[in-house]
Protein backbone atom coordinates (compact mmCIF):
# COMPACT_ATOMS: atom_id res chain seq x y z
CA UNK A 1 0.00 0.00 0.00
CA UNK A 2 1.49 3.36 -0.84
CA UNK A 3 0.02 6.06 1.37
CA UNK A 4 0.72 9.67 1.56
CA UNK A 5 1.20 11.86 5.00
CA UNK A 6 1.39 15.32 5.50
CA UNK A 7 1.72 17.05 9.38
CA UNK A 8 0.83 20.50 8.35
CA UNK A 9 2.83 22.89 10.96
CA UNK A 10 2.73 26.77 11.69
CA UNK A 11 6.53 27.01 10.18
CA UNK A 12 7.01 23.86 8.18
CA UNK A 13 4.64 20.81 6.25
CA UNK A 14 6.18 17.52 6.29
CA UNK A 15 5.26 15.73 3.17
CA UNK A 16 6.56 12.39 3.00
CA UNK A 17 5.45 8.99 0.99
CA UNK A 18 5.12 5.78 3.20
CA UNK A 19 3.54 2.10 3.66
CA UNK A 20 0.75 0.60 5.87
CA UNK A 21 3.83 -0.52 8.14
CA UNK A 22 4.89 3.28 9.06
CA UNK A 23 8.02 2.57 6.95
CA UNK A 24 8.32 6.63 5.29
CA UNK A 25 10.08 5.78 1.77
CA UNK A 26 10.50 9.43 1.01
CA UNK A 27 9.71 13.12 2.93
CA UNK A 28 11.06 16.40 2.76
CA UNK A 29 10.24 19.67 4.18
CA UNK A 30 8.21 22.54 3.06
CA UNK A 31 7.73 26.27 4.79
CA UNK A 32 4.60 27.15 5.71
CA UNK A 33 4.02 30.43 4.23
CA UNK A 34 0.40 30.98 2.42
CA UNK A 35 -1.79 28.85 0.98
CA UNK A 36 -1.53 30.14 -2.44
CA UNK A 37 1.80 29.88 -2.07
CA UNK A 38 2.69 26.78 -0.21
CA UNK A 39 -0.43 24.55 -1.34
CA UNK A 40 0.66 24.13 -4.64
CA UNK A 41 4.18 22.63 -3.45
CA UNK A 42 2.40 20.36 -1.75
CA UNK A 43 0.34 19.38 -3.98
CA UNK A 44 3.51 18.85 -7.04
CA UNK A 45 5.05 16.71 -4.55
CA UNK A 46 2.36 14.30 -4.10
CA UNK A 47 1.05 14.05 -7.80
CA UNK A 48 2.66 11.05 -9.67
CA UNK A 49 3.35 9.19 -6.55
CA UNK A 50 0.57 6.75 -7.13
CA UNK A 51 -0.98 7.64 -3.49
CA UNK A 52 -3.73 5.16 -2.79
CA UNK A 53 -4.83 7.88 0.35
CA UNK A 54 -3.39 10.59 1.91
CA UNK A 55 -3.74 11.55 5.77
CA UNK A 56 -3.17 15.09 7.37
CA UNK A 57 -1.96 15.82 10.96
CA UNK A 58 -2.39 20.11 10.73
CA UNK A 59 -2.48 22.88 13.22
CA UNK A 60 -5.46 24.27 14.10
CA UNK A 61 -8.44 24.74 15.63
CA UNK A 62 -9.86 22.96 12.61
CA UNK A 63 -13.02 21.46 11.89
CA UNK A 64 -13.28 17.66 12.39
CA UNK A 65 -17.42 17.17 12.40
CA UNK A 66 -18.15 15.38 9.16
CA UNK A 67 -21.53 16.75 9.05
CA UNK A 68 -20.29 20.41 9.04
CA UNK A 69 -20.19 22.44 5.92
CA UNK A 70 -17.08 23.80 6.65
CA UNK A 71 -15.69 19.77 7.60
CA UNK A 72 -11.73 19.73 7.09
CA UNK A 73 -11.51 23.50 6.84
CA UNK A 74 -8.94 24.97 9.35
CA UNK A 75 -10.83 27.44 10.71
CA UNK A 76 -9.98 30.31 13.93
CA UNK A 77 -6.09 30.15 13.48
CA UNK A 78 -3.82 33.02 14.46
CA UNK A 79 -2.14 32.42 11.23
CA UNK A 80 -4.62 34.64 9.86
CA UNK A 81 -3.98 33.37 6.00
CA UNK A 82 -4.84 30.30 6.76
CA UNK A 83 -8.43 30.77 8.56
CA UNK A 84 -11.42 28.89 6.41
CA UNK A 85 -8.75 27.21 4.65
CA UNK A 86 -10.75 23.70 2.61
CA UNK A 87 -7.08 21.60 3.13
CA UNK A 88 -8.91 18.53 2.95
CA UNK A 89 -11.12 19.68 0.04
CA UNK A 90 -8.02 21.24 -1.70
CA UNK A 91 -6.29 17.60 -1.65
CA UNK A 92 -9.46 15.29 -2.63
CA UNK A 93 -9.88 17.36 -5.58
CA UNK A 94 -6.49 17.67 -6.89
CA UNK A 95 -5.46 14.54 -5.75
CA UNK A 96 -8.71 12.29 -6.09
CA UNK A 97 -7.80 10.10 -3.18
CA UNK A 98 -9.33 9.47 0.16
CA UNK A 99 -7.91 12.43 2.42
CA UNK A 100 -7.95 11.50 6.66
CA UNK A 101 -7.69 14.17 8.77
CA UNK A 102 -7.29 15.51 12.51
CA UNK A 103 -4.68 17.67 14.72
CA UNK A 104 -1.44 17.34 14.52
CA UNK A 105 -0.86 16.15 18.20
CA UNK A 106 -4.03 13.36 17.66
CA UNK A 107 -1.72 12.45 14.72
CA UNK A 108 0.79 12.03 16.96
CA UNK A 109 -0.76 10.58 19.48
CA UNK A 110 -1.59 7.70 17.05
CA UNK A 111 2.10 7.49 15.70
CA UNK A 112 2.80 6.44 19.15
CA UNK A 113 -0.56 4.39 19.80
CA UNK A 114 0.46 2.58 16.69
CA UNK A 115 4.44 2.38 16.15
CA UNK A 116 5.06 3.16 19.39
CA UNK A 117 5.57 3.31 23.18
CA UNK A 118 1.36 3.65 23.11
CA UNK A 119 1.50 0.89 21.59
CA UNK A 120 -1.41 -2.07 22.75
CA UNK A 121 -2.79 0.40 25.12
CA UNK A 122 -6.11 1.12 25.66
CA UNK A 123 -5.36 4.63 26.64
CA UNK A 124 -2.77 7.19 26.67
CA UNK A 125 -2.20 11.06 26.27
CA UNK A 126 0.74 12.17 23.83
CA UNK A 127 2.16 16.13 24.67
CA UNK A 128 3.74 18.15 22.64
CA UNK A 129 5.85 21.05 24.39
CA UNK A 130 7.30 23.21 21.66
CA UNK A 131 6.95 26.47 20.11
CA UNK A 132 3.20 25.29 21.51
CA UNK A 133 1.45 22.99 23.67
CA UNK A 134 -0.97 20.22 22.19
CA UNK A 135 -2.14 16.99 23.70
CA UNK A 136 -3.34 13.80 21.99
CA UNK A 137 -5.59 11.33 23.30
CA UNK A 138 -6.04 7.80 22.77
CA UNK A 139 -9.24 6.71 24.54
CA UNK A 140 -10.99 3.28 24.32
CA UNK A 141 -8.39 2.87 21.65
CA UNK A 142 -9.76 5.58 19.52
CA UNK A 143 -8.59 8.89 18.99
CA UNK A 144 -10.74 11.06 21.51
CA UNK A 145 -12.88 13.69 20.32
CA UNK A 146 -15.97 16.19 21.01
CA UNK A 147 -17.21 19.05 20.44
CA UNK A 148 -14.07 19.56 18.61
CA UNK A 149 -10.69 18.46 19.56
CA UNK A 150 -8.71 18.25 22.88
CA UNK A 151 -7.31 21.80 23.64
CA UNK A 152 -5.13 20.36 26.56
CA UNK A 153 -2.54 23.31 25.79
CA UNK A 154 -5.14 25.58 27.63
CA UNK A 155 -5.89 24.19 30.47
CA UNK A 156 -5.60 26.83 33.54
CA UNK A 157 -2.97 26.27 35.86
CA UNK A 158 -1.65 27.43 39.41
CA UNK A 159 1.38 30.19 38.64
CA UNK A 160 3.95 30.12 40.84
CA UNK A 161 4.48 32.49 43.68
CA UNK A 162 8.19 33.55 42.52
CA UNK A 163 7.15 33.60 38.41
CA UNK A 164 6.42 37.43 37.78
CA UNK A 165 6.20 36.34 33.87
CA UNK A 166 2.93 37.72 32.34
CA UNK A 167 1.75 34.51 30.34
CA UNK A 168 2.58 34.45 25.95
CA UNK A 169 -0.70 33.20 25.57
CA UNK A 170 -3.18 36.41 24.34
CA UNK A 171 -6.35 34.14 25.95
CA UNK A 172 -5.29 33.24 29.48
CA UNK A 173 -2.51 34.35 31.42
CA UNK A 174 -2.44 31.31 33.30
CA UNK A 175 -2.86 28.95 31.10
CA UNK A 176 0.25 25.64 30.43
CA UNK A 177 1.00 27.08 27.29
CA UNK A 178 1.24 30.26 28.02
CA UNK A 179 3.63 29.55 30.83
CA UNK A 180 5.44 26.32 30.16
CA UNK A 181 5.95 26.20 25.89
CA UNK A 182 9.15 27.22 24.22
CA UNK A 183 8.59 31.04 23.53
CA UNK A 184 7.21 31.36 26.82
CA UNK A 185 10.73 30.35 28.16
CA UNK A 186 12.13 32.46 26.01
CA UNK A 187 10.57 35.44 26.92
CA UNK A 188 10.62 35.13 30.81
CA UNK A 189 14.18 34.44 31.28
CA UNK A 190 15.39 36.26 28.34
CA UNK A 191 17.40 33.50 26.57
CA UNK A 192 16.21 30.49 24.00
CA UNK A 193 15.39 26.88 26.47
CA UNK A 194 18.89 25.51 24.28
CA UNK A 195 20.78 28.58 26.39
CA UNK A 196 19.64 27.72 29.71
CA UNK A 197 20.11 24.01 29.87
CA UNK A 198 22.42 24.47 33.15
CA UNK A 199 19.97 26.94 34.84
CA UNK A 200 17.99 24.41 37.35
CA UNK A 201 15.92 27.33 38.55
CA UNK A 202 14.46 27.59 35.33
CA UNK A 203 13.74 23.56 35.08
CA UNK A 204 12.54 23.25 38.15
CA UNK A 205 9.84 25.63 37.48
CA UNK A 206 9.15 24.40 34.32
CA UNK A 207 8.84 20.66 35.58
CA UNK A 208 5.86 22.39 37.99
CA UNK A 209 3.98 23.53 35.69
CA UNK A 210 4.36 20.00 33.29
CA UNK A 211 3.64 17.83 36.48
CA UNK A 212 0.66 20.38 37.35
CA UNK A 213 -0.90 19.39 33.72
CA UNK A 214 0.21 15.82 33.64
CA UNK A 215 -1.75 15.68 37.48
CA UNK A 216 -5.02 17.22 35.88
CA UNK A 217 -4.75 14.71 32.68
CA UNK A 218 -3.94 12.03 34.81
CA UNK A 219 -7.31 11.98 37.20
CA UNK A 220 -9.56 13.40 34.15
CA UNK A 221 -8.61 11.08 31.78
CA UNK A 222 -7.39 7.81 33.38
CA UNK A 223 -4.59 7.11 30.88
CA UNK A 224 -2.29 4.01 30.91
CA UNK A 225 0.85 6.08 29.70
CA UNK A 226 1.49 9.67 28.87
CA UNK A 227 3.80 10.34 26.36
CA UNK A 228 6.11 13.77 25.98
CA UNK A 229 7.59 14.75 23.30
CA UNK A 230 8.42 18.49 21.43
CA UNK A 231 11.67 20.64 21.46
CA UNK A 232 11.37 21.98 25.15
CA UNK A 233 11.50 17.98 26.67
CA UNK A 234 14.82 17.65 24.65
CA UNK A 235 15.73 19.02 27.96
CA UNK A 236 17.41 15.58 29.22
CA UNK A 237 17.39 16.73 33.14
CA UNK A 238 13.58 17.61 32.36
CA UNK A 239 12.08 14.08 32.22
CA UNK A 240 13.09 12.68 36.07
CA UNK A 241 12.39 16.13 37.24
CA UNK A 242 8.64 16.26 35.65
CA UNK A 243 8.39 12.74 37.53
CA UNK A 244 9.64 13.76 40.86
CA UNK A 245 7.41 16.63 40.85
CA UNK A 246 4.29 15.27 39.83
CA UNK A 247 4.77 12.30 42.53
CA UNK A 248 4.44 15.36 45.13
CA UNK A 249 1.55 16.81 43.64
CA UNK A 250 -0.60 13.55 43.60
CA UNK A 251 0.65 13.34 46.97
CA UNK A 252 -0.83 8.98 46.66
CA UNK A 253 -3.95 9.68 45.86
CA UNK A 254 -3.92 7.09 42.92
CA UNK A 255 -2.73 3.96 43.55
CA UNK A 256 -2.76 2.18 40.21
CA UNK A 257 0.04 -0.33 38.80
CA UNK A 258 0.66 1.95 36.08
CA UNK A 259 1.52 5.02 38.89
CA UNK A 260 3.98 2.49 41.13
CA UNK A 261 6.38 2.95 38.04
CA UNK A 262 6.64 6.95 37.02
CA UNK A 263 9.65 5.85 34.58
CA UNK A 264 7.28 3.52 32.49
CA UNK A 265 4.24 5.70 32.77
CA UNK A 266 5.38 9.13 32.23
CA UNK A 267 7.60 8.89 29.07
CA UNK A 268 9.66 10.36 26.07
CA UNK A 269 8.46 9.80 22.40
CA UNK A 270 9.62 6.60 21.23
CA UNK A 271 9.60 7.44 16.71
CA UNK A 272 12.29 9.87 16.60
CA UNK A 273 10.60 12.28 16.38
CA UNK A 274 8.62 10.67 13.44
CA UNK A 275 5.70 10.20 15.77
CA UNK A 276 3.57 12.58 13.74
CA UNK A 277 4.20 11.83 9.82
CA UNK A 278 4.01 8.02 11.04
CA UNK A 279 0.72 8.97 12.73
CA UNK A 280 -1.01 11.02 9.39
CA UNK A 281 0.13 7.39 7.63
CA UNK A 282 -2.27 5.93 9.88
CA UNK A 283 -4.73 8.59 9.49
CA UNK A 284 -4.80 8.20 5.37
CA UNK A 285 -4.82 4.21 6.13
CA UNK A 286 -7.55 4.60 8.05
CA UNK A 287 -9.58 6.50 6.16
CA UNK A 288 -9.20 4.77 3.24
CA UNK A 289 -10.47 1.47 5.05
CA UNK A 290 -13.68 3.46 6.19
CA UNK A 291 -14.23 3.96 2.41
CA UNK A 292 -13.53 0.62 1.03
CA UNK A 293 -16.38 -0.11 3.36
CA UNK A 294 -19.28 1.85 2.89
Amino acid sequence: MILGALEAGGTKMVCAIGNENGEITEQISIPTVTPEETLPKLLTFFKGKGIEALGIGCFGPIDLNRDSPTYGYITTTPKTAWQNCDIVGTFREELKVPVGFDTDVNGSALGEHTWGIGKGLNSCIYITIGTGIGVGVIADGKLLHGMLHPEGGHILLRKLPEDTFAGGCPFHENCFEGLAAGPAIEKRWGKKAIELAEDMKVWEMEADYIAQALVDYTCILSPQRIILGGGVMHQKQLLPMVRNRFKQLLNGYLQTKELKDLDTFIVAQSLDDKQGIMGALKLGMMELEMEEKE
